[in-house]
């Protein structure tokens, strides 16, 4: 079994056993696992962050009209299917952990309508990993109790990421 097949299987039973899932108890019931796409090795990139000269802070809209406060750190970019894409990266105020929300081309059919997110692995100096088959769907997409920052324009993909989460579909 691969590594991010255990991470599958971990989360699927965190969403399914854990009181801090954000699913509601009749999803708890009904829930047999999300949907993911299958790994898919070309949508993992090492790259380089190119940080802003001045990183401001910035207020993210949230799900439920709200903001979300985060620094935006850095640019990447790389290709898909022939295609140039980039994403802003974003630093969590304190911890200095990156953010990275974005919506591809797939968003509101196959991935989540509002967009998902990635965790993004520092790899020293400005390197970082990005490995789009751990990207997620936020906790608002399971559940309207949630509040959950929304892609900006700038992260808003005209590319399909066939890679990670899929949209979550109850019962299934």
């Amino acid at each position: 079994m691969s590594q991010l097949e255990q991470f599958r299987l971990g989360k699927d039973e965190f969403f399914r056993d854990a009181p801090e899932s954000p699913l509601s108890p009749s999803q708890h019931r009904d829930f047999t696992g999300l949907r993911y796409y299958k790994e898919n090795e070309a949508l993992v990139f090492e790259l380089v962050a190119e940080p802003f000269p001045i990183q401001d802070l910035i207020a993210m809209r949230t799900s439920t009209g709200g903001e979300a406060e985060y620094v935006r750190w850095a640019r990447v970019s790389f290709e898909v299917d022939g295609q140039e894409a980039g994403l802003t990266l974003y630093r969590e105020q304190g911890s200095g952990h990156i953010f990275l929300p974005f919506q591809d081309a797939n968003a509101g059919g196959e991935t989540y309508g509002a967009g998902r997110y990635l965790e993004v692995l520092p790899l020293g100096e400005d390197r970082v990993l990005l490995d789009f088959n751990y990207a997620y769907n936020p906790y608002c997409a399971y559940n309207d109790g949630w509040s959950c920052p929304l892609p900006p324009s700038e992260n808003r993909l005209q590319v399909a990421i066939r890679a990670g989460e899929q949209t979550f579909e109850p019962g299934h």
